[in-house]
């Protein structure tokens, strides 16, 4: 009996993550065996760094990539909006499943419909440069505090009164079975998540070729085309997964459109646009939206950005 060793991070969420691939193999495989290799990584080290201050790219899966190119796993699940636009060489991706829940949403300290019922000057909780410079876009006086730690930490922290509200991909607590904790739930065309956000990404090494048929057997198509063109937009703008840069793909008829933004830190300038074409030419659209992004001033501020 063949049996995959697979690579996680450590938590509750990857660990969940995870399971969702491991019941996909299965279904298609069920003579496969699996086994779990769970690995800590710089982001599960480091749980006091804003995330707008790292530099390093890989903060959450570097170490997932090594295990793989150590031979010490056969497979690794990531996160997709967490790894980086360049692939490490030697590594391939294999599959892009489950996306579902792209979506950000607010959790706050009191029932609320809207981020205008939030009191003036309300702290939010964010991780995400993105996510606050589109929170000051929408409502000037919001104050985005840095918060890190897993779902249940942030949520903690809410409770406790450290801030008024937490933004928090609403994937993670649909899969932590945690949905009942939303608060509101953002139209991702108006307040644009994170390329490749809700999207489940499986790493294989590219010349472990038995691995890779099994893993490819789990493969969306609709998933890795819309997820792909969110990412594209990432990789023409050459800016890193922390970058205040978002991108939403859907798809109807036939027809993808992708929605992506650039703002500066403090949310006073904002670049948006759309895109649109055919499903097979995903890539093209989520290239033609950074194109545009670009062009029509996030040229100037990725690069304000990146002199500070």
């Amino acid at each position: 009996m063949k049996v995959l060793a697979i690579a996680t991070r450590r938590g509750e969420l990857a660990v969940a993550q995870m399971q969702v691939v491991v019941a996909a193999l299965k279904a298609k495989h069920p003579e496969v065996g699996i086994r779990v290799r769970e690995v800590t990584t710089a982001g599960d080290e480091d749980r006091r760094t804003a995330l707008w201050d790292l530099k390093d790219t890989g903060f959450f899966t570097s170490r997932l990539e090594d295990a793989l190119l150590a031979g010490e796993a056969d497979v690794a699940v990531h996160s997709f909006k967490d790894l980086p636009t360049r692939e490490r060489d030697g590594l391939v991706i294999a599959a892009i499943c489950d996306r579902r829940w792209p979506e950000d949403c607010l959790l706050a300290g009191r029932p609320i419909a809207s981020i205008e019922e939030l009191p003036r000057a309300a702290r939010v909780g964010t991780s995400s440069l993105r996510r606050g410079a589109q929170l000051r876009h929408l409502r000037p006086d919001i104050e985005p505090v840095p918060l890190r730690g897993n779902v249940q930490t942030r949520i903690r922290k809410l409770r406790a009164g450290d801030c008024d509200a937490v933004i928090l991909a609403r994937a993670g607590l649909e899969r932590l079975g945690l949905a009942a904790q939303i608060s509101m739930v953002f139209d991702p065309r108006q307040f644009i998540p994170a390329p490749g956000q809700g999207a489940l990404a499986v790493q294989t090494r590219s010349g472990d070729e038995g691995t890779m048929r099994l893993v490819q057997s789990i493969d969306d198509p609709v998933s890795r085309a819309l997820a792909s063109a969110e990412r594209q937009v990432l990789a023409t703008m050459r800016c890193g997964c922390h970058a205040p840069v978002g991108a939403y793909t859907e798809c109807a008829g036939g027809v993808v459109k992708v929605y992506a933004i650039v703002a500066d830190r403090q949310g006073r300038r904002v670049v948006k646009t759309q895109a649109r074409g055919s499903v097979p030419q995903a890539l093209q659209v989520g290239e033609k939206a950074a194109l545009d992004l670009l062009d029509a001033g996030g040229r100037e501020i990725l690069k304000a950005i990146d002199d500070l």
